[in-house]
Parts: C-alpha cells; structure tokens; sequence
C-alpha cells in the first residue's frame, strides 16, 4: 500500500502514530467513502482546468491567427479581462462544484505520480482551444473581408467567444461521456451560473456607459443564432473526441 492505515479506536498509539490515515470509527468502509469524494475532487479539478487553460490558450490562438495574417487585433484588452472575468470567473466556481459520475470506484487507479497535464488533458485542451479560436477567427476575418467596420467585427468575436465558452463549460463535465448523457440539473449551480454570465454579457450591450468602455454593440437575432450555430461546431468536435476516447482505457 502506498500509505499506512491504523485504527482510531482498537489500533494502538504507536500503530496511530506511525501511520499515515487514522480511521477513527475503525470501518473500512470509510476509506472506500474517502477514494470515491478524492477522486470526485481530483476529477472536477481536471474539468476546472481544462476550462481555464483551454480558453486561455484559445485566445492565444486567435492573436496568433490574426497576427500572422496581418489583421488587427481580434479583441481588446478590456475584452479579455471582461471576458475572463464575467465567463470563466462565474463557470469555473460552479464547475467545481460538479457531482461526481457515478462510476469512480469502478475505474482503475491513476499511478499516484501521474500530472494533470497528462496526454489526455493536452490533447483536450489544444482541440478546444483550435477549434474556439479558428471559429471566432474565421467571423472575425470574414468580417471585415466583407467590408464591415473594425469595432463591430472585434463585438462578434467577443460574443462568439462568449457563447464557445458557455458551451464548452458542459463539455467539460465529463472527460469520456456526452454532453447529452446526463441532465443540466445534475448541476444547477452551473447551468444558472452558465445563464447568468450569457446575461450579464448581453446586459451589457445596452448599458450606455458599460457597452462604450467595451466596444460593443447590440447584435440582432439573426446574428445570434448565426453564432450560436457556429459555436456548436466546438460541441460536435468534442462528442466526436470524446466517442473515439471511449474506445479506449480511463484512468482518472
């Protein structure tokens, strides 16, 4: 065993001292409760951070992309951190709070030096953030191909972006199932967390002084729907990822 177990009641002082877990109510039952809450815990962890990371790396992507085209710069500064701030500030708390699955005491056990940035995580993380960032650069580019102004080009990246992001929060729950495998409610912390910060960004288009500090305009339906069909791009790559992991073994 990687640690040394003693009992809290029947064991002896020097087998509780030496010992590295303690059961204080002397079941094993307990510690199977304790590996079954860790895993829970490492595994929202994982989904944490391939939400951060991936749309960090993601915006990179996309100023890479508008760079080495000649093109302007795709947000602004303020963006980001608004971005950052109302998206990934708001998801990632309830993300954290994520149920487990169901199924950890049925899958095998990770070595205990394994890094969270295994294969599997960067494999995850660089296909979510090429795919966020060559949707948001493919509107941003056509845009102004098109001839459209440069402040209204960098507000569809923004909320493109936007709604990439909410969507990649649900396929972040799970690293192996779909998206459609379980109920939203499973979590309601996260999927009003989700609706909340969708609506703090639209808020914001209308809030006079807010939408001129951010650049940003309101968009009309059409537009969003548009958008919202592009983002779904990033939903149907991941389930595919996904369906094809599933063919093979999970540690986690």
């Amino acid at each position: 065993a990687h640690v040394g177990v003693a009992m809290g009641l029947g064991g002896t002082d020097v087998a509780r001292d030496s010992a590295d877990l303690v059961i204080t109510d002397d079941s094993f039952g307990a510690i199977v409760a304790g590996i079954e809450e860790g895993r829970v815990a490492y595994a929202n962890i994982r989904k944490v951070v391939l939400l951060l990371v991936a749309t960090g790396v993601a915006e990179i992507f996309l100023f890479a992309l508008a760079i080495g085209s000649g093109l302007p710069l795709p947000l602004l500064p303020a963006q980001i951190l608004w971005l950052n701030l109302i998206t990934n500030g708001i998801q990632d708390v309830a993300l954290a709070c994520e149920p487990g699955e169901g199924d950890e005491l049925q899958r095998p056990p990770r070595p205990p030096r394994e890094p969270v940035f295994d294969r599997a995580m960067i494999e995850r993380v660089l296909l979510c953030a090429a795919v966020m960032a060559g949707l948001v650069y493919a509107r941003f580019a056509t845009l102004l191909a098109d001839g459209v102004a440069l402040e209204t080009a960098r507000n569809h990246a923004l909320m493109l972006m936007v709604l990439c992001e909410n969507l990649l929060v649900f396929v972040a729950r799970s690293e192996t199932r779909s998206v459609f495998s379980g109920s939203p409610l499973r979590n309601p912390l996260l999927l009003w967390g989700t609706l909340a910060a969708q609506a703090v960004h639209i808020a914001a288009l209308y809030t006079p002084w807010l939408d001129r500090v951010l650049g940003i305009a309101p968009l009309g339906l059409a537009d969003w729907l548009r958008m919202l069909a592009e983002a779904a791009v990033l939903l149907v790559v991941m389930e595919v990822y996904k369906a094809w992991r599933r063919g093979g073994p999970r540690r986690l």
